[in-house]
């Protein structure tokens, strides 16, 4: 096998005790870890508060919780879920695998990459601190439009310092992300051989970069409003409330592909390991990613349709103009897919389901990119599940996929493959059970962000089945928690290369050693873990994949 030397450095020493190691650290592998073990935290928080609001909707009259709690319970939830889990898991596996794939020995900026971690856990504190705060916390839904977002107390205050942290914390990262990419790849890397999983992290840190400062500012200016004497979005004092909605959905909308571009390289990925057969069409997707980067910036306005504020022809023509390198995606995973040695292990089965579930979503999106439709369904129960199943059903079941794919590469340790399958078919079957039903929820007229409905409009039956779905997917989330935290009871024993894949972090030990890689396989293509294992191999095997 062809080798050539690992790139060296210096390293610093880290201090002596197990917990001052995890706390000082700027090694992009620990603060990986680290952005998972908080995300899952967070994960946790915002999955009580969405059963205790599925509890209160399974029937109607007040079940739990009173309406404020609702509001309170509805806008952290969607914050959490959307700023510190879905965003910073992405974030912790690029983290951890970003330099491992490009052959790098680490992050470009390693304190700036441990500022920008702990800025989160600080800024996640922030927000649920509000629920100690005079007034309660945050209850304006976690879009806070105007002129919601005058609540009293200090709760939304400090919602929006929350989030100025978190906004600050991506920034930084999406820089460090971004050089890493493009200043640190080893010899041979060439962009056109980045694994797909590294563009999806760069072109999200593009996203991240053009799109958050815009959100930041106007989250300062909201706050400027509340406690300095201002009128940006203040009608009552020549503000402009709409003002917010434009500053909000610019930033919103590029935020979704932020939320999904990462979880597309990971499927895409695991797609290709497990059907034995390369990338469909490498170009295609890198070329998809590009164009939904770009376009992202022209579609805001779909979720102001109903304001008679925007130009519904442009937008509507832009949001199906976006959906066109979106089904490209899809041809390319069903290519790779077609006539492959499929092996249904347990990142496989959910990067299926990621298909599955995305296609709905994506098909949900399509619909609303009518202004017509639009007007029907806006703000009902119909946007709920098109949300859900584009970003648990697309982004999470591809989270999942990584996790069971990269956790023996983390860790040394296989997770239980059966516990991985009662993960996914509980998960499965409990997210359509939870999120199926508000596509007729929302058709029959049921509005969002409501802790109660009367009992005659023949929503009861299927707020009930709902409910019990998001019992179904908290109980599969129990397992795969149970699934890991066995695992990691066990010795190591995961060989380097468990799922015989394709892209360098394949071709170091599990877990890596400090420095990452004692040596590196020659890179003469965007497989070289796989070309390294075709040369030992001999001619004889040559067409096996």
């Amino acid at each position: 096998m062809a080798v050539t030397q690992a790139p060296t450095r210096e390293l610093t020493p880290e201090p002596r005790g197990r917990l001052l190691v995890w706390l000082t650290t700027t090694d992009h592998k620990k603060i990986g870890i680290l952005y998972l073990v908080n995300s899952f935290s967070f994960f946790t928080v915002g999955g009580i508060f969405a059963l205790l609001m599925r509890t209160e909707l399974a029937r109607p009259g007040q079940q739990l919780i009173g309406a404020h709690a609702y509001n309170e319970l509805f806008t952290i939830h969607g914050t959490l879920m959307i700023f510190l889990v879905i965003f910073p898991i992405l974030a912790g596996l690029g983290n951890y695998f970003v330099p491992l794939q490009i052959g790098a020995l680490d992050m470009a900026f390693p304190r700036i990459n441990a500022l920008s971690f702990w800025l989160l856990p600080v800024g996640g504190l922030t927000i649920l601190s509000g629920f100690l705060a005079k007034g309660g916390a945050a209850a304006c839904g976690w879009t806070c439009y105007a002129p919601l977002n005058e609540q009293l107390g200090t709760g939304v205050d400090l919602w929006l310092a929350g989030l100025i942290l978190v906004g600050t914390a991506s920034i930084l990262g999406a820089i460090n992300f971004i050089v890493t990419i493009l200043r640190m790849r080893a010899p041979g890397m060439t962009m056109m051989r980045l694994p797909v999983f590294v563009w999806g992290i760069l072109a999200t840190s593009l996203l991240v970069i053009l799109a958050t400062p815009v959100f930041t500012a106007g989250l300062i200016m909201l706050f400027a409003d509340r406690r300095l004497g201002t009128s940006f979005f203040d009608p009552a004092h020549g503000g402009v409330a709409l003002l917010w909605q434009n500053v909000f959905w610019f930033f919103g909308h590029p935020e979704v592909y932020m939320l999904i571009l990462g979880a597309w390289g990971v499927v895409t990925e695991i797609l290709s390991v497990f059907s034995g057969k390369p990338i469909f069409s490498y170009r295609g997707v890198v070329l998809s990613f590009l164009m939904i980067t770009a376009l992202s910036f022209t579609v805001w306005a779909h979720h102001m349709f109903a304001t008679g504020a925007v130009e519904l022809p442009f937008f509507s023509i832009t949001t199906e103009l976006i959906s066109i390198p979106t089904g490209v995606l899809f041809f390319v995973w069903l290519g790779t897919l077609w006539k492959g040695k499929l092996r249904f292990e347990v990142p496989m089965l959910f990067a299926l389901g990621f298909i599955a579930l995305f296609l709905i979503g994506g098909i949900d999106g399509v619909w609303a990119a009518s202004p017509a439709m639009d007007f029907a369904i806006h703000d009902t129960y119909w946007v709920v599940a098109h949300l859900h199943y584009v970003l648990f059903g697309g982004t999470l079941f591809g989270i999942m996929a990584g996790m069971y794919y990269w956790f023996p590469k983390m860790s040394g340790r296989m997770l239980s493959r059966k516990l991985g399958q009662w993960h996914f078919w509980l998960q499965f079957i409990g997210f359509n059970v939870t999120f199926f039903p508000m596509h007729i929820l929302g058709l029959r007229g049921m509005p969002r962000r409501i802790a109660d409905y009367a009992p005659d409009r023949g929503w009861s039956f299927l707020n009930l089945v709902s409910t019990i779905g998001a019992f179904l997917i908290a109980i599969s989330l129990l397992i795969f928690f149970a699934n890991v935290l066995t695992t990691l009871r066990k010795p190591r024993s995961a060989p380097a290369d468990p799922w015989q894949a394709n892209t360098l972090e394949w071709a170091t030990s599990s877990p890596p050693p400090p420095h990452n890689f004692d040596a590196l396989p020659a890179i003469h293509s965007g497989r070289p873990v796989y070309d390294a294992r075709v040369a030992e191999a001999g001619p004889t095997d040559r067409g096996s994949r």
